[in-house]
C-alpha cells in the first residue's frame, strides 16, 4: 500500500513566501529574488515529503498567490482590461489578483470567493465572449522539471475543467458549454506535454463534484472526460476530489477511463455506502482520503482502519491518502513552545499528518493491528478525552428555552425606535472596524507579549492610537464610529484569548488568501467567558467623541467556523457555548453605554453544507439561533450590527434576514454588487450596507467610482435601508490610502445628495 498527499501548503512555515511577495508588491524585492524564494520553498516541500515516506508527492499546488488563477492564465483566460495594460507577466497575474492602479491604467482586482467550506479564497476566473482559451503557460511543466531535477518524479495538480467552468463568471452570452472544445483540447495537450515529460500520473482536481449535480451537469462532466480521456496516451489521470461524496455521479465517474479515483473519506459520509452498493473498477486505483486535511486533530485509529478493511474488500489496488490538501492547515508542531507536551499528543498538522499516513500503512501490515503499539498508543490519547469538559457550560446550554433565540420587540418596532432616538441621516457612513495596523502597532504588541513593557505601557500606547483614530474619523466626517481594534491581533484570536476553552499557537499559521494568513485557534474544552473582552476600549473611544461608536465583536459562528474546531462533541453545542459567552459582552458593552454593537459573521457561510439537502438539519438549524441567541436581551434601542464577506449569499438571504440584526453590512464591490438584487428580490427587512469599494485591493477609489456604486444601489433598495461603507475592515491597508479612500466615500455620499436623494 503507498500514500499521496493532495496537496502541501505553500506559505511557508514561518510565511517566508508571505514576507518575500510582500516585500516584492513593496520594490524591495526584484521578481527573480522572489522567483528564488518560490523555488527554495517547493524543494523545502518535496524533500519534507519525500523524507517521510510519501509516495505521491504533488507539484503545481504551489502558488505565488491562487492556484485557481493560476488555471486561468495557464488557458489564457485573462479578461481583455488586463491585457490592455500592457504589463510584464507577473504584473498582469498580479493586476488580477490585487487590482492595479498606475501609468499603465486603473483596473480593479478579479472577484475573491471563499473555496467551497474552507476559509480559503480563490479569484474567480472570469470568461468573456471574446475569451479564447488556449494552453499558453509553462507553470506546471517548469515546476513538474524542476522537481525531476531535484530528483522527486511528482504528481502534478491542475484544477479541472468541470470545476473550473462551475467555478467561473461569464460576462457575456456565452457559457460553460460553449467552451467545452477549447478545454478539452487544452486539457489533452496538458497530458501530452507531462507525457513527453515522462510524468506518470496526472491529478486533476474535481471538488466541485461533490456539490448538488443536474442532469446538464452530469452530461457536462461526462462530455468533458470522455473527450481528454481519449487523448489521454500513456500517462496515468487522477481523478481527485474532497470536501464531501460523489453520490450524484459516482457510476458516471467509475465508468470513464481514469486510472485513479480520489474519494474523500472523512468528510464523503457515503462515498464508503457507494463503493458497498456499486463496488469499484478492478482496474482502477483508489486514492482513499482518510487523514483529515482540513483539522488539526490527530487521527483516531480506531475509526480510520475498519474503513480501511472495507475498502481492501472492495479494492484490489488503493492509496491512502489525505482527505483534501494540506493547505488548509499549518505546517508543523515542530515550531510551537507554548502548548505543552502534553497537548501536542492530540494535535497533528502538516507534517505530522505525512507521519500518519505512513504510520498507518505499517499498521496494516500486521493482520491482528489492534495489538501494534503504534494502535495502543494512539487509543491511549483517545480515552483521556474527558479532561476537555465542563459541567457548568453544559448545563447553561441545555437549560436555554425557545425566548432566549427570540428579540423583543419585533424588527419594525425596533426600527422605529432606534430611527427616533438616534436621528442618523440618510446614507449614514462607518467602516467595518478595524484600521491600519501599522508597523507601530505591531511592535508595540509584540513588545507586550515578549515582557518588554508593561500593561500600563500597552494600553496607554493603544489608547492613544484610539485617541487618533477617532479624530481622524471626526475630521473625515464619518457618521457612526469605530475604536480601530489597535489591541487586536485577529478578530477570532483576540477573544479567544479572553474564552476559557481555547489554546493559542505561536506559528500555526494558514494562508486564507494571497498574502494574508490567519493563525486559528484551536477549541481544546467547554468554552466560558473569563472577563470583560472589549469594554474597557470602547468605552474609552466614546468618551473621545459626542458620535455614536460601535462596540465590535466577533460572532460565534465565525470563531467556530475560523477556529479548529473540536471533533468529540457536536459543533452545535461548542457554537451554543460561544455565543453564550459572546451575550454576556453584548450585554456588558450595553450597560456601559454603548448604543451601537457590531457582531461581525463573516464565517457565516464556511460550514454551510455543499448539497442544499443537509443545510438545516446540518447547519442552519443552529447557526442562525446562535446568532440570536448573542443579542435577544438587549434593549429595543441597542442597534445590533453584523457583517459578512466573501461568500455566495443569494440562496440563504432568507435566512440571513432571520439573523434578526438591525443592519447588515456585505462585501459587495468585488462582485458586482450582486447581492444588491438578491436583496430586492427577497424583500429583505434588515438594513444594509454593500461595500462600495474594495479593501483587498491597494488601489484608491475615486469619488466618481463610489458615487456611481452609490447610484445603483439606490436605484434598487430604499434610501432609508442604506448604510455606506467599505466592504471589509481596513487592518490589512495602509494609512495612506485609507484616509484617501475614506474621505473619497464621504464626499461621494455628499454629492449623491446633492443630486437629489435627500
Amino acid at each position: 500500500m503507498k500514500t499521496a498527499v493532495i496537496g502541501y501548503p505553500r506559505v511557508g512555515a514561518l510565511r517566508e513566501l508571505k514576507f518575500a511577495t510582500e516585500k516584492y508588491f513593496n520594490g524591495d524585492l526584484t521578481e527573480k529574488e522572489l522567483q528564488k524564494a518560490a523555488k527554495q520553498l517547493r524543494k523545502d516541500h518535496w524533500d519534507k515529503q519525500q523524507s517521510a515516506g510519501i509516495d505521491f508527492i504533488s507539484s503545481n499546488d504551489f502558488s505565488l498567490y491562487d492556484n485557481v488563477l493560476d488555471t486561468a492564465v495557464l488557458l489564457n483566460v485573462i479578461p481583455k482590461r488586463y491585457k490592455a495594460l500592457g504589463l510584464e507577466e507577473s504584473a498582469e497575474y498580479f493586476a488580477m489578483a490585487r487590482g492595479y492602479q498606475g501609468e499603465q491604467g486603473d483596473v480593479k482586482a478579479l472577484a475573491m470567493k471563499k473555496w467551497f467550506n474552507t476559509n480559503y479564497h480563490y479569484i474567480v476566473p472570469e470568461f468573456e465572449d471574446e475569451t479564447e482559451l488556449l494552453l499558453v503557460g509553462e507553470k506546471p511543466f517548469k515546476e513538474f522539471d524542476e522537481g525531476k531535477q531535484e530528483g522527486v518524479i511528482t504528481k502534478p495538480v491542475i484544477i479541472g475543467p468541470f470545476t473550473f467552468l462551475k467555478l467561473a463568471k461569464y460576462t457575456g452570452e456565452k457559457k460553460a458549454e460553449d467552451f467545452i472544445e477549447a478545454i478539452t483540447k487544452a486539457y489533452a495537450q496538458i497530458l501530452t506535454r507531462f507525457q513527453e515529460l515522462s510524468a506518470e500520473w496526472v491529478q486533476f482536481d474535481e471538488p466541485a463534484l461533490v456539490t448538488d449535480l443536474t442532469e446538464e451537469d452530469r452530461a457536462l462532466f461526462v462530455q468533458l472526460y470522455q473527450n481528454i480521456l481519449d487523448q489521454k496516451g500513456q500517462v496515468k489521470v487522477l481523478l481527485q476530489t474532497y470536501f464531501g461524496d460523489i453520490r450524484d455521479i459516482y457510476q458516471q465517474v467509475i465508468d470513464l477511463a481514469f486510472d485513479g479515483i480520489g474519494l474523500d473519506f472523512v468528510e464523503g459520509k457515503q462515498n464508503l455506502t457507494l463503493l458497498n452498493n456499486f463496488g469499484f473498477p478492478k482496474d482502477k486505483t483508489l486514492f482513499a482520503g482518510v487523514v483529515n486535511g482540513k483539522n488539526i486533530w490527530r487521527n483516531d485509529y480506531s475509526v480510520t482502519l475498519p474503513v480501511l478493511d472495507q475498502l481492501k474488500s472492495h479494492c484490489q489496488s488503493f492509496v491512502l491518502s489525505t482527505s483534501c490538501s494540506l493547505l488548509h492547515v499549518p505546517y508543523t508542531l515542530k515550531n510551537e513552545q507554548q502548548i505543552t507536551d502534553r497537548q501536542k499528543l492530540y494535535f497533528s498538522f502538516a507534517e505530522e499528518k505525512l507521519n500518519e499516513l505512513v504510520e498507518l500503512v505499517d499498521i496494516t501490515k500486521v493482520e491482528n493491528y489492534f495489538e501494534t503499539d503504534q494502535f495502543k498508543e494512539n487509543q491511549e490519547i483517545f480515552d483521556r478525552r474527558d479532561q476537555f469538559q465542563n459541567q457548568a457550560v453544559q448545563a447553561k446550554v441545555k437549560s436555554l428555552t425557545e425566548a432566549d433565540f427570540q428579540r423583543q420587540p419585533v424588527f419594525a418596532e425596533r426600527e422605529r425606535i432606534q430611527r427616533e432616538k438616534y436621528n442618523l441621516p440618510l446614507l449614514p457612513t462607518t467602516t467595518i472596524g478595524s484600521f491600519p495596523q501599522t508597523a507601530d502597532v505591531k511592535k508595540n504588541r509584540a513588545q507586550y507579549k515578549k515582557g518588554e513593557i508593561s500593561l500600563e505601557q500597552y494600553t496607554a500606547f493603544n489608547k492613544k492610537k484610539i485617541a487618533e483614530c477617532i479624530a481622524l474619523q471626526e475630521e473625515i466626517g464619518l457618521d457612526i464610529l469605530v475604536h480601530g481594534e489597535f489591541e487586536r491581533n485577529d478578530m477570532v484570536e483576540y477573544f479567544g484569548e479572553h474564552l476559557a476553552g481555547f489554546i493559542f499557537t505561536q506559528n500555526a499559521w494558514v494562508q486564507s488568501y494571497g498574502t494574508r494568513c490567519v493563525k486559528p485557534p484551536i477549541i481544546w474544552g467547554d468554552v466560558s467567558r473569563i472577563d470583560a473582552m472589549t469594554v474597557d476600549y470602547s468605552t474609552y473611544a466614546q468618551s473621545l467623541t459626542n458620535k455614536p461608536l460601535k462596540g465590535m465583536l466577533t460572532g460565534p459562528i465565525t470563531i467556530l467556523n475560523w477556529s479548529f474546531p473540536r471533533e468529540d462533541i457536536p459543533l452545535k453545542d461548542c457554537v451554543l457555548q460561544i455565543a453564550l459567552a459572546i451575550r454576556e459582552e453584548v450585554l456588558d458593552l450595553e450597560k456601559n453605554g454603548i448604543n451601537h454593537i457590531q457582531v461581525d459573521e463573516a464565517a457565516l457561510r464556511e460550514k454551510l453544507p455543499l448539497r442544499k439537502s443537509d443545510w438545516y438539519s446540518e447547519y442552519l438549524d443552529w447557526a442562525i439561533p446562535a446568532f440570536r441567541l448573542v443579542h435577544s436581551g438587549v434593549k429595543p434601542e441597542t442597534q445590533i450590527h453584523t457583517h459578512m464577506c466573501y461568500s455566495e449569499f443569494s440562496d440563504i438571504i432568507k435566512d440571513i434576514d432571520q439573523m434578526d440584526a438591525d443592519v447588515i453590512t456585505f462585501e459587495a464591490s468585488r462582485s458586482d454588487l450582486s447581492i444588491v438584487d438578491v436583496l430586492r428580490e427577497n424583500q429583505f427587512k434588515t438594513q444594509v450596507g454593500p461595500g462600495v469599494y474594495d479593501i483587498h485591493s491597494p488601489r484608491i477609489p475615486s469619488v466618481s467610482e463610489i458615487k456611481a456604486v452609490l447610484t445603483q444601489i439606490l436605484a434598487k433598495m430604499p434610501r432609508e435601508k442604506v448604510w455606506v461603507n467599505p466592504d471589509c475592515g481596513l487592518k490589512t491597508r495602509g494609512n495612506k490610502e485609507v484616509i484617501e479612500s475614506l474621505k473619497n466615500m464621504v464626499k461621494a455620499v455628499e454629492e449623491v445628495k446633492k443630486d437629489g436623494f435627500e
